[in-house]
């Protein structure tokens, strides 16, 4: 698995011309006059479809303008840019012609921009002049001024293409010229290019196409390049086999440029969907009941979210099906993912949503650009639990205790532990950028266990019973047998998968390991009115005999944190759980909240070092480092 082999050498394609140009699985290809995309945001009339012809159209005019400006195969191509129409036209125009693109949400801070762009100096920027989100218009225009003037300096960049995603707010271009780049309006640029044909560069299929980055929280992010072919190859087995989207199928998928999911959802194309491409506050104009309008109106199919959306919908007990105003007729599966879906979601989602949808929780990373833990539409949906593995994913469990030249399976096999890959896969990355990139490549996932891929993740794999197959008498098992093979040497046919936390994150008082998502899933479950969010992680000074595993609380509007909440968590903990389980720690967070990433990921571990008295330099990953800085303040003092 490392060095990374070079899946389907001496073949040969293109990346843009599989998703513009896509094939169904009966041979055909979609209709050039049917709707590619619809673009929209929290202000409801602003909504553009985007046929499919006109898309292709779009892709030929910016792809032309690149090539004019000096874009060639290699080059990177950045996006400051929200999740809209020419968000997608500029990725696709960059990978037609073999460059690189990066996406980051102008929700990002310039610290945030530069610490990713800054290691990759792109040569040309498509930066949005302004963003729109709950309620308010925000202006970009300054803060793409400060990173293009720090990325000028850094050397690389030419071009700067600003699109005006808000027709009332300046461009900035005479800004932008000033600091020594060509800057044009996104429609102007278009304007330019010569009168060429739609071509795609023919490329070997480990060509680098996208770059995205790690969300630690010490040093800069690491920039991870993924392949077209491995990338293409994984997104369509999970969109037609494991999602079952076609040219009938609709997506919206609730996410931003900086993050996986868009890659994901982006590709969905090359299965001929129509993509619903929105961005805004998901609660706008309509509180909500805001996305679930769109769905009804845009007869969305296959919806994505995060697992905060669906239990805030339970937390305010929203129940969009029971709307007489709504039609979620069409709408076949909803897609979790960023954090564990608790258990009382599940049966939440079902009383909320028609009853027909693939409740699916999924699991993977921007490390695979794809899932481990994937939806399948023809196994049952078990609360709590991922459905299956994805197809292809040789996923097993070690005990997180095994020494890392010898990796042992846990036993019994239901029990956590680490989650690994034993074979290679296509979406593995090409490398991480940089000097020493084959070097931090090797450190993030084989340095563990030596010659198989460590994800992080701590987990539990279920083997269930095999169902009976209404067609026949026969057992209906994973290759013909039934559940309880070995984890490691046999095959992973369908059971469930549990996500537990991050493996280094792992709780582990008095020697009983569990994860954090057990304790966020009970206060899910029994205090959704009086706790908005919470972070568990375990603390073990130099001086500490054992870990004590501390549990700090956001509450919600109106409600005080008091000894009487305290017991209550306590009490609950130990009744649905166990006495090990129990905080020794209870305490309600600073006013910053809990520190996340800006993709919404909590930050265990930085939060954890630091009650354990270590030493956390905080980088731009950190969407919130206030927070990190109240539990600096909080540690001093306990």
């Amino acid at each position: 698995m490392f060095p990374r082999p070079d899946f389907f050498a001496g073949s040969l394609l293109n990346f843009a011309q599989n998703l513009l140009f896509p094939v169904a699985h009966t041979g055909e290809g979609v209709d050039e006059s049917d709707i590619a995309v619809i673009t929209v945001t929290e202000r409801e009339p602003d909504l553009r479809e985007t046929t499919w012809a006109e898309l292709r159209e779009q892709v030929r005019l910016c792809s032309s303008a690149l090539r004019a400006a000096g874009v060639k195969e290699n080059s990177i191509v950045a996006g400051f840019v929200a999740n809209h129409v020419q968000a997608l036209v500029a990725m696709l125009s960059a990978a037609s012609l073999g460059a690189i693109w990066t996406g980051i949400s102008p929700d990002n801070g310039v610290s945030a921009v530069l610490d990713r762009l800054a290691q990759i100096k792109p040569q040309v920027l498509f930066a949005d002049n302004a963003t729109l989100y709950n309620g308010k218009e925000w202006s970009s225009c300054q803060k793409t001024l400060e990173i293009v003037d720090n990325l000028k300096k850094t050397g690389g960049l030419e071009l700067v293409v600003v699109i005006k995603s808000l027709p009332n707010i300046d461009a900035g271009l005479g800004d932008l010229r000033a600091k020594g780049v060509m800057a044009e309006e996104y429609d102007n640029f278009l304007g330019t290019a010569p009168d060429e044909p739609l071509a795609f560069a023919q490329l070997p299929p480990s060509h680098p196409l996208f770059i995205l980055y790690s969300s630690g929280t010490t040093g800069l992010p690491k920039a991870i390049v993924h392949t077209a072919a491995g990338t293409l190859l994984q997104h369509k087995k999970e969109h037609f086999l494991h999602s079952s989207l076609s040219p009938h199928s609709r997506m919206l998928y609730y996410t931003t440029t900086s993050w996986m999911m868009w890659h994901w959802s982006v590709s969905a194309l090359a299965c001929g969907v129509s993509l619903v491409l929105y961005s805004g506050s998901p609660f706008q104009p309509h509180g909500y009941l805001s996305l679930p309008r769109l769905l009804s109106s845009l007869k969305v199919t296959h919806f994505g979210t995060s697992a905060a959306y669906l239990t805030a919908l339970e937390a305010n007990d929203i129940r969009p099906v029971s709307d007489p105003s709504l039609d979620l007729s069409r709408l076949e599966a909803i897609y979790s993912t960023a954090s564990p879906l608790p258990p009382s979601t599940f049966a939440f989602v079902y009383t909320a949503f028609p009853a027909q949808v693939n409740l699916a929780s999924i699991t993977g990373g921007t490390d695979i650009i794809s899932l481990f833990g994937a939806p399948c539409p023809l196994l049952p949906v078990r609360v709590g639990e991922i459905q299956c593995a994805g197809l292809g994913m040789a996923i097993e469990v070690v005990d997180s205790a095994s020494p890392s030249d010898d990796p042992q399976p846990v036993d019994p096999v239901d029990s956590p532990g680490d989650l690994v890959c034993v074979k290679p896969f296509p979406c593995q990355p090409l490398t991480f950028w940089g000097g020493e990139g084959e070097k931090k490549y090797r450190a993030a996932y084989f340095e563990r266990f030596p010659g198989i891929w460590h994800h992080g993740d701590f987990v539990r794999l279920l083997y269930h019973p095999p169902l009976p197959d209404p067609s026949s008498t026969a057992t209906n098992g994973t290759n013909g047998t039934t559940n309880g093979h070995s984890p490691v040497k046999g095959g992973y046919g369908g059971e469930g998968m549990i996500m537990l936390g991050r493996s280094d994150g792992v709780l582990k008082p008095q020697g009983v390991r569990f994860g954090s998502a057990e304790i966020y899933n009970i206060l899910a479950r029994f205090f959704p009115s009086e706790i908005e969010d919470g972070v568990c992680v375990g603390r073990r000074r130099e001086t500490d005999s054992d870990e004590t595993v501390c549990l700090f609380v956001v509450l919600r509007n109106g409600h005080k944190f008091t000894e009487e909440l305290r017991d209550k968590i306590k009490g609950v903990i130990r009744k649905e759980l166990s006495p090990r389980h129990v905080p020794g720690v209870i305490e309600e967070c600073g006013p910053a909240g809990i520190p996340k990433t800006g993709n919404g990921k909590k930050i265990e571990v930085a939060v954890k070092q630091i009650l354990s008295g270590m030493q956390v330099k905080t980088n731009a990953s950190v969407a919130n480092p206030e927070a990190l800085g109240w539990f600096r303040e909080w540690t001093a003092t306990h």
